[in-house]
């Protein structure tokens, strides 16, 4: 599992997936149809938001509702935004989707 924190229109959310890239086309298109098709992402290391979020990363990783390949783990942009510094996450990943380039 990766945790990812995608700065997006809507404000910052931090996922879990098991893809090995934010920009796997399959994720990508999971991203879409949730209507995020334009994003700055971040890695975070999988202790470190374990860490940070306790009990609640355990809950996520066993809702049985939700799949491996996307869990979202934080949308509360504040507290998502907040929770950790910038010197934390790793390099930017910048994606935009032609639909978004195209609006």
């Amino acid at each position: 599992m990766k945790a990812t924190m995608l700065l997006t229109g809507n404000g910052p959310l931090v996922i879990l997936t098991s893809y090995d890239s934010v920009t796997a086309p399959a994720l990508l298109d999971k991203l879409t149809a949730k209507g995020i098709d334009k994003f700055i992402a971040y890695e975070i290391p999988l202790e470190l938001a374990k860490q940070r979020y306790g009990g609640h990363f355990n809950v996520v990783m066993g809702d049985l509702h939700e799949t491996d390949d996307l869990r979202i783990l934080d949308f509360n942009g504040d507290r998502a935004f907040k929770m950790f510094h910038f010197d934390e996450l790793g390099p930017p990943v910048a994606y935009e989707s032609e639909a978004a380039k195209a609006a």
